[in-house]
């Protein structure tokens, strides 16, 4: 007797599950940027799960009406499966802001703790953090937080690569990658940080890991005002040297000396600025 295909059921049950949430997000962060869509292969990277578990979960959402996908070519929200995708990413979003802005933990630590309190947090629940956290339109990292309504806006950004040399730019999104975001905030640099370009590394336009640019902030501030301990020390450490490792530093004046001795590495694709 031939093998049966997934039950009406058991499609029903992975369109509601966490795993469907979780392709949903992977899919949408392969299109929030403008990007054509994920591919089988990418998703199954991101997500730690084997090619041919990939291909036969994107296969089921299709059937259940939340992604679409043809032979060879990106996979793709559908209308509903957006839908579905901007609400957990609001609900991302909104927590690590929380967790950052209320509860103090690091921009560098707050994506694991959302990515498991996301699915367990109520409505209700969500919609108390924002009104405390006073409807903001932005988390940590820059990336911004769709609306209760599903509105989402974003920013007019370019790459910190595009800028010529000696060009400024205000920091306006970084990667959420926790070597980097360490390396930076000892150096000084978060979000609405001016920073100036003020070389090019040999490894210019090579594979991510390796850097692009050299930046040097201006002025003060800080994303967030956290003292350093030794764990976190050795983490920022952890992204010094390499090819094209960039190295970061205050440049307030000739009164604000240099902040810390490690080369920060920023990769291609891991720093935007206001357009």
């Amino acid at each position: 007797m031939a093998a049966k295909g997934p039950s009406r059921s058991g499609r029903s049950d992975l369109a509601g599950s966490q795993v469907a949430e979780d392709y949903l997000k992977a899919v949408w962060a392969a299109c929030e940027w403008g990007g054509p869509g994920a591919s089988v292969t990418g998703l199954a990277s991101r997500l730690g799960v084997a090619a041919s578990t990939a291909s036969e979960t994107v296969s089921r959402l299709v059937e259940a009406g939340l992604l679409e996908h043809e032979p060879y070519r990106a996979v793709t929200l559908s209308e509903t499966g957006r839908e579905r995708a901007v609400g957990q990413i609001r609900r991302h979003r909104l927590l690590e802001t929380y967790l950052v802005q209320v509860l103090g933990f690091g921009w560098d630590e707050v994506h694991a703790e959302a990515e498991v309190l996301e699915h367990a947090v109520s409505d209700r629940l969500l919609e108390r953090l924002d009104a405390a956290l006073g409807h903001p339109v932005r988390d940590p990292h820059g990336d911004p937080i769709p609306q209760a309504d599903g509105t989402l806006t974003q920013p007019r950004l370019r790459p910190l690569e595009s800028l010529e040399d000696g060009e400024v730019g205000v920091v306006a999104r970084i990667a959420d990658d926790p070597r980097l975001l360490v390396a930076l905030e000892a150096a000084g640099i978060g979000l609405d940080t001016p920073v100036r370009l003020v070389g090019r590394s040999e490894a210019g336009g090579a594979s991510r890991g390796e850097g692009l640019g050299q930046v040097a902030p201006q002025g003060r501030e800080r994303s967030r005002k956290r003292s350093a301990g030794a764990g976190e020390t050795t983490r920022a450490g952890s992204a010094c040297g390499g090819g094209g490792a960039v190295v970061i530093i205050r440049d307030g004046g000739p009164e604000e000396a240099a902040v810390g001795e490690c080369p920060a590495t920023v990769p291609p694709g891991s720093l935007w600025l206001l357009a």
